[in-house]
């Protein structure tokens, strides 16, 4: 089996996801902004477009200017070379993670020496929901496959692990003052500044982060999920868990992801790239899938941490750093509970609940920032997980080479 080597990892600032089209990246497309890492890409790594074999982008909401297979058609756009096929794949908020896998498989089974991968979501143009799927709809059907809102399930996995209103708003401000300071010190190494044309301005920074956050302006939000609990959510989980008696709403607009508009790329390849004169920075060692229980929805990277590192027999100590899906507040303490993670290694910079979480692009994005702060604290190891709705989770373990 050929060894996947990471040889870089780049992604755009995340604007912020506004349907009002306010966001910093709002009013440039998702092909100009793919466009810009695919010329960063080559310029970073001196790319010769011909060794390229595939590209795999992640991208969740998969309508309008999303649709028609934006991995392929963001190439031709792009003015690559027309022998690329490109794939779109849709495995919810995991997508830009397992878009990285299927890259490293390619190379892993021999069937390509060099593979983009990442992921696009532009959340202010093409909204999530737009793509109107029944399973999320139709409350019949949604009953019948146990699906659930997001915001939802995380309400379950606070429930479930006594979590309380001011343990999910601490995790927020945290999360907020980590990358905020990230950003001001510059360890986003990955960011490739975006010009936009409309406004004449380039995108540097990440637009979601709100430094001057505070525990009490967090506290005075109100639930946001509590509505959707009562119109039927709220019964079928007290259906599925009957030891509770009462589903407790605490995730707010503050505690819960921000939408944001942004794109990655990670170039993946074989050992053959470094003869050609290529620097790796990572090997991809393993990575896992797994689904847990759907009526949590969200808490699917922490099953996936679990399993890679039974399989790998890894403990804590092993591991220097954690990137795991921020995916609402609780999913974050059920993170601590049941790995034994401590604040000294997980999520050092921050999450999406301060940075942004543009669905399809989010597992691309935590790669590459699990690499920045890597080499930056000149760590060896790492874990990057990510969850997707119905408790779909993606975890992968990265070693610097």
């Amino acid at each position: 089996m050929e060894q996947a080597y990471i040889y870089d990892a780049i992604r755009t600032p995340r604007g912020k996801g506004s349907p009002k089209g306010t966001g910093a990246l709002a009013s440039l497309s998702p092909f100009e902004l793919l466009q810009t890492l695919y010329q960063a890409l080559e310029e970073r790594t001196n790319l010769d477009r011909t060794i390229v074999e595939d590209v795999i982008l992640g991208c969740a909401t998969q309508v309008r200017e999303q649709a028609g297979n934006i991995a392929k058609s963001s190439l031709m756009y792009s003015g690559w070379p027309d022998n690329i096929p490109g794939m779109t794949i849709n495995r919810y908020c995991s997508s830009g993670l397992d878009a990285i896998n299927i890259a490293a498989l390619q190379v892993n089974a021999g069937q390509a020496k060099c593979v983009i991968a990442g992921g696009v979501e532009m959340m202010s143009r093409v909204p999530m929901m737009s793509d109107q799927a029944n399973i999320f709809l139709d409350p019949e059907l949604a009953v019948r496959c146990r699906m659930v809102m997001m915001g939802s399930g995380a309400d379950l996995v606070a429930t479930l692990n006594g979590v309380t209103r001011q343990q999910a708003d601490e995790v927020a401000f945290n999360s907020h003052q980590r990358a905020a300071e990230a950003r001001s010190k510059g360890w986003f190494k990955s960011i490739i500044p975006v010009y936009n044309k409309a406004t004449g301005q380039f995108v540097e920074h990440d637009e979601c982060i709100r430094a001057q956050t505070t525990l009490k302006s967090l506290s005075e939000l109100k639930p946001s999920f509590a509505e959707l609990g009562a119109l039927g959510a709220d019964a079928l989980q007290l259906a599925g868990n009957p030891q509770l008696t009462s589903i407790n709403h605490i995730h707010t607009a503050g505690n819960s992801p921000a939408l944001a508009d942004a794109a990655a790329l990670v170039l993946v390849g074989d050992k053959s790239l470094q003869v050609a004169g290529y620097k790796a920075r990572a090997k991809v060692i393993a990575s896992t899938t797994v689904c847990g229980d759907p009526l949590e929805s969200v808490s699917g990277c922490v099953a996936a941490t679990q399993k890679l590192m039974a399989e790998q027999g890894l403990t804590v100590d092993d591991v220097y750093l954690f990137e795991l899906h921020e995916a609402f507040a609780a999913t974050i303490i059920k993170c601590k509970l049941q790995l034994g993670l401590s604040d000294e290694k997980l999520n050092v910079n921050g999450g999406v609940i301060a940075l942004g979480h543009p669905m399809g692009a989010t597992g691309a994005i935590m790669a590459g920032t699990l690499l920045d702060e890597l080499e930056r604290r000149e760590s060896k190891r790492g874990i990057v997980a990510t969850s997707g709705a119905g408790a779909i989770g993606r975890a992968m373990l990265l070693e610097l080479v």
